[in-house]
């Protein structure tokens, strides 16, 4: 697979990135950035837009903006830079660029297009991937490839698992299932896409690709798909998605155009990069100077809490709670004492050479509807990013635990245009560093840590290989 199209995601929050490296990551969507990502190269970029974290008409309208920029980049780089890269490629896969320097709207051949979210399928569904295909269609199908078998998520008869102390569980079982934004009642994917779509979409009427169809290699079905066909996809190792990413390109190279709404390990497959080129247990030579580093926690789900009380037991690190309650009455003049009470713990902390934990307050707050729980997460994210831009300027690293509070880290904390992703620190958690002329925090090495990915341990792990000194 050597011959492929240029892979760019829309990733919903930043950890869709965690298969992966050598690539940029985008926080920001306009013209000249999409540009960045399409001339780079990597054969895969990111574009952030965070929409998980937003009311579903936001998502709807970013995902929408995207889409429209994306068009005009592609136009621009299109007949030029881009074709010089992809032209020889494309022509293998039988693809026909555009013979002028500028696209249509919709000649986005060429290019696979991935609506990344989350693995255990909370997420706008389908709202993200309708809008893709109004803007950069038509599709012949989208398909859902939920599996990420770096965080013990695999499908299997359509029906998808978190791996829960080595026993497979139907997600609708867990915790994930009953959030209080994206909430189902379905495993079985063909019922989770009819009850998100509201019978648009008919579980019957969803093609299923089992393991044994695509280990069995399924090209021939691959081309009889048309009209934006809804597929859902098994896959227990990487290995059955590398097949049946093989399938995809070999279809897409005969005209075939297909839209992914997917966890990570479908991207592993279809960008089919080497391995990465710095070991894992090496990464601590990115510390800044030996110093202590931050780490910032926002995910309140279960297995966060666990991770972070492991953490907070290791040498050297002094947990500094956020009471994030005191938010909900007097939220601007609250936020300003609390930035100020976190920030000196914080200087106290790394003065006397200790590595500050930020974390939330863990109790999980109840709202009277969906939007005001939006709006306080957005409070709470933003007291967040206050604190991440009054740390001390000469952190050695900084750990964000977190899907939505990562993004907002790089995006808002560090106001990141880019960053290039170096590879991951531990299976499911990236690693990137800060530009060099960042104005505060230059080639700072930060850790994006989704959430609900890792053992209890993990957080520990990835702060001992960061402290590890080097010689």
């Amino acid at each position: 697979m050597t011959n492929k199209s240029k892979i760019i995601v829309l990733d919903d929050d930043p950890t869709g990135s965690q298969t992966v490296h050598s690539c940029l990551l985008l926080m920001r969507w306009d013209v000249e950035t999409l540009r960045l990502g399409l001339q780079d190269d990597s054969p895969i970029f990111f574009v952030l837009t965070n929409t998980r974290s937003l009311p579903p008409e936001k998502a709807a309208s970013i995902t929408k903006e995207v889409c429209h920029n994306l068009k005009q980049a592609i136009s621009r780089v299109g007949g030029r830079q881009i074709n010089s890269k992809f032209k020889i490629q494309n022509s293998k896969l039988g693809v026909s660029p555009s013979s002028s320097s500028s696209l249509q709207a919709g000649e986005t051949e060429g290019f696979l297009i991935v609506s990344r979210s989350d693995s255990t399928l909370r997420g706008h569904y389908p709202i993200e991937t309708d809008v893709i295909a109004s803007e950069l269609g038509p599709f012949d199908a989208h398909f859902l490839v939920p599996a990420f078998f770096e965080g013990g998520r695999i499908t299997r008869d359509s029906v998808h698992y978190l791996i829960v102390d080595g026993v497979p569980t139907p997600v609708h079982e867990t915790e994930f299932a009953r959030d209080s934004v994206f909430g189902y009642h379905h495993s079985y994917l063909p019922k989770y896409v009819e009850e998100k779509t509201q019978g648009r979409i008919n579980a019957e009427s969803v093609q299923r690709f089992l393991l044994a169809d695509i280990r069995a290699g399924s090209l021939e079905r691959l081309m009889q798909l048309s009209h934006n066909q809804c597929a859902v996809v098994d896959g227990e190792t990487q290995a059955d998605l590398n097949r049946f990413a093989q399938d995809v390109l070999v279809a897409a190279s005969q005209g075939k155009r297909f839209l992914f709404r997917s966890a990570a390990s479908i991207l592993t497959a279809l960008a089919a990069l080497p391995p990465q080129p710095i070991d894992p247990e090496n990464m601590s030579q990115y510390v800044r100077g030996g110093q202590p580093g931050v780490v910032i926690v926002g995910s309140h789900v279960k297995k966060t809490t666990q991770q972070l009380e492991v953490l907070l037991q290791q040498e050297e690190t002094i947990g500094v709670e956020v009471d994030v309650t005191r938010l909900a009455d007097n939220g601007a003049n609250e936020s300003a004492t609390l930035l100020t009470e976190v920030l000196h713990h914080v200087r106290v902390a790394h003065d006397a050479g200790k590595t500050p934990v930020v974390y939330t307050s863990r109790k999980e707050l109840t709202f009277k509807d969906v939007k005001t729980r939006l709006e306080f997460g957005a409070k709470v994210s933003g007291l967040l990013m206050d604190i991440v831009r009054g740390l001390p300027s000469d952190i050695g690293f900084l750990m964000s635990k977190g899907g939505i509070t990562s993004n907002d880290v790089l995006s808002n904390g560090l106001a990141l245009t880019s960053a290039r992703l170096l590879g991951q620190i531990l299976a499911g958690c990236s690693m990137v560093t800060t530009p060099s002329d960042h104005p505060q925090f230059p080639n700072l090495p930060v850790v994006l840590f989704p959430g609900n990915v890792g053992d209890a341990d993990a957080l520990a792990i990835i702060y001992q290989r960061l402290s590890r000194k080097t010689g």
